[in-house]
């Protein structure tokens, strides 16, 4: 396993920020870390990358502890957080020589990060005045420079404008077959586009762990349907496959069905012979943003 977690907990004063957190991440998956503001995420980023320490609990990265083995977790992981620390007043090639210094990584690897992240167009100009988007990019190059087997990123496409966020999109998905990321985010349409996994915290507890394939093939449905009077929810109750009915105002009910066939046919029929008109009749999608809600609300 490329990133394994054990019963983390973290708490700062009287607020536990991460509560007996377990999971594992293989070499060359994506995974997305979802969560409210608050949630844990970039608490549990920082234990990953040595900048603090879990109270209770072990963190592994590449076979190495992240308590008693920091120097060999800090050469596995490139590490792109959520304010891209960059200093304005150099050169971009400038910048990425001063962190293949750091890493003593030789200089003619800068050359092939540069082309690898695409920062061709703009590798002669001071970061101070690259647009957003590159500034992402030279973040990337320098979490990249190393040949990290890990690379952990922390809202990497925060303010970005659509076309920049695709291209930033496009260059994860590249290096994720070669890699292994923990990528952070509140944006669902990223996960899907993205990831292969997700992993969604909730007041420090790891409420769910699912690939996205999984998500969408799950034997699952909410139908909304709109009746011309209020019917009790129990009396709904009485169609085949029904898990859930919930009213959500004046006569309209969202029925969840825990089966993949359409339900919608069954629904009408059973208004019919029980003489109730339907005025509308909808399935919902069960995805990403609906388990989200779900387990955050």
């Amino acid at each position: 396993m490329s990133i394994v977690v054990k019963n983390i907990t973290k708490t700062f004063g009287n607020q536990k920020a991460l509560n007996d957190v377990s999971f594992d991440v293989k070499k060359g998956e994506i995974v997305g870390f979802l969560g409210p503001n608050g949630a844990g995420k970039s608490t549990l980023m920082k234990i990953l990358t040595t900048y603090h320490e879990a109270d209770e609990g072990e963190a592994m990265v590449n076979d190495f502890d992240v308590r008693t083995d920091k120097k060999s977790v800090q050469r596995s992981i490139g590490y792109l957080p959520e304010h891209n620390p960059l200093y304005l007043e150099l050169y971009v090639k400038e910048y990425l020589a001063f962190n293949a210094d750091a890493h003593k990584v030789d200089k003619n690897r800068i050359k092939e990060i540069i082309e690898r992240t695409g920062l061709q167009p703009e590798a002669h100009k001071k970061i101070g005045q690259l647009s957003k988007g590159y500034r992402q990019r030279v973040g990337l190059a320098a979490a990249l420079l190393h040949d990290p087997d890990v690379l952990i990123l922390d809202e990497p496409t925060t303010g970005l404008d659509p076309n920049q966020l695709l291209e930033i999109r496009k260059l994860i998905k590249e290096i994720g077959k070669e890699k292994t990321i923990l990528l952070s985010t509140h944006i669902m349409k990223e996960v899907e586009a993205v990831c292969d996994r997700v992993l969604i915290l909730n007041k420090g507890v790891l409420v769910a762990d699912k690939k996205l394939n999984d998500l969408r093939d799950e034997e699952q449905q909410v139908i909304e349907v709109e009746f011309d009077y209020r019917v009790e929810e129990a009396f709904l109750q009485k169609l085949p496959h029904v898990s859930l009915v919930k009213n959500t105002g004046g006569f309209v009910y969202e029925v969840t069905f825990s089966t993949s066939k359409d339900m919608r046919p069954a629904i009408f029929d059973f208004a019919h012979d029980n003489q109730l008109k339907t005025l509308q009749l909808s399935r919902k999608n069960r995805n990403l943003e609906s388990l989200f809600t779900e387990l955050t609300a």
